[in-house]
């Protein structure tokens, strides 16, 4: 079995088509979204897309803070972030509101009977960070007592595979917004390309494959410049050339 993984797509229509067309022609059997749908440019138009491919999706943190408000955030661009916040809140329809509502917290995939449990951040907490870096003792917390085989997760937008215990971790990075870089107190750095994953198991082994779509990259700046997001700029400025 060939299960395609997407996480953070932050409104962004055209890499979220790039990864849909390589992940058609990899011919998976199941895709899962792992959250953070809506927040970017594009709102309404990611989510009704999303919506066409009747695939379990999971709820992110900026799934909620659309529908509830953002949260003060901390650094020099806090508070512009959250102002595109309720400016892409602003842009969702009844429709669009009440798919993010019920999105679940987690869902759990069968691999030829091999347990993949898929999450935004980890079985503890929508807002955990997965690094490379992460200790065992904190990733253990992070696991809330579940033990599977696979544990899925994105929100920290970088590509991660790596074992702890039992269990084969793996995030299939940002399919909108990949950090290329994240200085403290500083904006991201964003790469210019989409990422996913894809996990298969079949006759007993294991492969994980980290992908980076192209896509249009300046094309999708402009889109962002003219589509009356606040900051529009500052945000097309933490974007890396191809």
């Amino acid at each position: 079995m060939r299960l395609g993984l997407i996480s953070d797509l932050h409104g962004n229509l055209p890499a979220f088509n790039a990864v849909l067309a390589d992940l058609e022609s990899e011919g998976v059997d199941q895709l899962v979204c792992l959250g953070d749908i809506a927040p970017g440019p594009q709102p309404r138009e990611t989510v009704e897309r999303l919506q066409e491919l009747d695939c379990p999706v999971l709820l992110g943190n900026w799934d909620t803070w659309l529908l509830e408000g953002v949260p003060p955030l901390s650094g020099s661009t806090g508070e512009l972030i959250r102002e595109q916040g309720a400016w892409q809140a602003a842009q969702l329809g009844e429709s669009e509101r009440a798919f993010l509502k019920e999105l679940p917290f987690s869902v759990e995939v069968d691999l030829d009977g091999l347990a993949a449990l898929c999450v935004h951040g980890s079985p503890r907490s929508v807002m955990d960070d997965i690094c490379a870096t992460t200790p065992e003792v904190e990733l253990a917390g992070m696991l809330n007592g579940s033990r599977p085989a696979f544990l899925v997760a994105g929100h920290t937008h970088v590509q991660l595979a790596r074992p702890h215990q039992s269990t084969l971790f793996l995030n299939p990075g940002s399919v909108g917004l990949p950090f290329y870089s994240r200085p403290p107190g500083e904006p991201a750095q964003i790469s210019p390309w989409a990422e996913y994953a894809i996990l298969t198991v079949e006759n007993g082994r294991i492969s994980t494959e980290l992908r980076r779509a192209p896509y249009d990259v300046p094309g999708l700046l402009e889109l962002a410049r003219d589509s009356g997001m606040p900051h529009a700029e500052f945000w097309a400025g933490c974007w890396l050339s191809a």
